[in-house]
C-alpha cells in the first residue's frame, strides 16, 4: 500500500560541542525535505540532502534535551511496535528509551511473540500492526521480509537491521564523525572487515556526503556485488574515491576513520572457524594507524571481540565507539521524528 513522501557528544562536555559545529538557535527553519510517512529501509533509497536533514535533527534532539534539559513530547500519543528476531543491546535500548522520551509509546515484540511469516502471513502481520501503531522498527535475518512488510503497510517501516543493511547504525556513526571533525566532506573511511550489511549502508551513503571509501575484506568475504556496482556509480556522480582490496594496510593508508565490525554476526556461529581463519590479520591494531592519517580515529558499532580490535586502539583517545553508541539514541528519534511529524530544527544547519 502506497505511502505518502513528505551533534552534540558527550566528548564535547557541556555545550562545548555547540559552539564548535556553530549550531546555536534561532528560529525553527522550514526545510524544504519532507521525510513524513517514508520508510527506512536502506540509505540507498535517501538523497544526501535527506540524510543530512536526519543528522541536523539529531544534532538538535540531542541539544535541545541533553544540553539544554527541555522537555519534547513530539511523539505524544504516538505507538512504535519493535519486531527483534536478532537481540541487540544498542538497538533495543536506544529505540525505546528514545521513543519514550519524546512522549511516545514503544512496545517490544521478540520472536516469542511474533514469528514473522510463519504463525501469520508477512501481510497479515502488516496490515495489523499497521492498525495499532503509528510505525515499525523492526530488526529481521532478512531484508526480502522488510521489503514485504513495507508494501503490505500503510505505515513507516524502519530497518533496525537486515542480512544486506543497517542504515540507523551509520546514522549514528556519520553524527558522532560530525561532532569530531566537524564536517563529514573530504574524510576518508578505511573499512576492514567483512563486506556486510554496516559496510554495504556506507557504501549506499558516504560519496553523498563527498567521503571516500577504502574497504578491505578477505578473499570470499567482499561485499555484494549489485551494491559495489551501485556504490561505484555515487563515487563517480560525487566525484569521491572508491577502492576495494584484501589488503587491510592498504585500505587504511591515509584514511582518517578506520572502522571494524564482529567477524561472525548473529546466524553465522557455525562458521566461527573459517571465518577466524579467513580474517587472519584483520585485527586494527596501532600498526594499522601508523598507515593511517595523522588525525585518524576509530569506530566499531559493538558488540567487540578482542580479535577485530585491540585494546590499545579500542580503548585509546582517538577511539569514538562510546559516543558512537551514544549516538543511536539521538539519530533514531531523529528517525522517528522526521517520519511521524512536521517538526522543524530550531538549531542552525550544521556544515557538512
Amino acid at each position: 500500500m502506497p505511502k505518502a513522501a513528505n551533534g552534540i557528544c558527550a566528548c564535547f562536555g557541556k555545550t562545548a560541542g555547540a559552539t564548535r559545529l556553530g549550531l546555536r538557535y534561532g528560529k525553527p527553519v522550514q526545510s524544504q525535505v519532507q521525510l513524513k510517512g517514508r520508510d527506512l529501509l536502506t540509505l540507498k533509497n535517501f538523497t544526501g540532502e535527506e540524510i543530512q536533514y536526519m543528522l541536523w535533527l539529531s544534532a538538535d534532539l540531542k541539544f535541545r534535551i541533553k544540553q539544554k534539559g527541555e522537555y519534547l513530547p513530539l511523539l505524544q500519543g504516538k505507538s512504535l511496535g519493535m519486531i527483534f528476531e536478532k537481540r541487540s543491546t544498542r538497538t533495543r535500548l536506544s529505540t525505546e528509551t528514545g521513543f519514550a522520551l519524546l512522549g511516545g509509546h514503544p512496545s517490544f515484540l521478540t520472536t516469542q511473540d511474533i514469528h514473522l511469516g510463519v504463525n501469520e502471513s508477512l501481510t497479515d502481520t502488516a496490515r495489523v500492526l499497521s492498525s495499532m501503531t503509528d510505525a515499525v522498527l523492526a530488526r529481521v535475518y532478512k531484508q526480502s521480509d522488510l521489503d514485504i512488510l513495507a508494501k503490505e503497510a500503510t505505515i513507516p517501516i524502519v530497518n533496525g537491521l537486515s542480512d544486506l543493511y543497517h542504515p540507523i547504525q551509520i546514522l549514528a556513526d556519520y553524527l558522532t564523525l560530525q561532532e569530531h571533525y566537524g564536517s563529514l566532506k573530504g574524510l576518508t573511511l578505511s573499512w576492514i572487515g567483512d563486506g556486510n550489511n554496516i559496510l554495504h549502508s556506507i557504501m549506499m551513503s558516504a560519496a553523498k556526503f563527498g567521503m571516500h571509501l577504502q574497504a578491505a575484506t578477505p578473499k570470499g568475504y567482499e561485499p555484494d556485488p549489485n551494491i559495489v556496482k551501485l556504490a561505484e556509480q555515487y563515487a563517480k556522480e560525487n566525484g569521491t574515491r572508491l577502492s576495494m582490496t584484501n589488503d587491510p594496510l592498504e585500505a587504511a593508508r591515509g584514511g582518517n576513520v578506520l572502522i571494524t565490525d564482529t567477524w561472525i554476526s548473529m546466524g553465522q556461529e557455525d562458521e566461527k572457524k573459517k571465518r577466524l581463519q579467513a580474517f587472519q590479520g584483520y585485527q586494527v591494531t596501532m600498526k594499522t594507524a601508523k598507515v593511517a592519517a595523522s588525525d585518524w580515529t576509530f569506530l566499531h558499532c559493538l558488540p567487540r571481540k578482542p580479535e577485530e580490535v585491540d585494546d590499545e586502539v579500542f580503548y585509546s583517545p582517538r577511539s569514538l565507539v562510546f559516543p558512537e553508541a551514544e549516538n543511536r539514541k539521538w539519530t533514531i528519534m531523529a528517525v522517528m521524528v522526521s517520519l511521524l511529524t512536521d517538526y522543524s530544527p530550531v538549531l542552525q544547519k550544521p556544515k557538512f
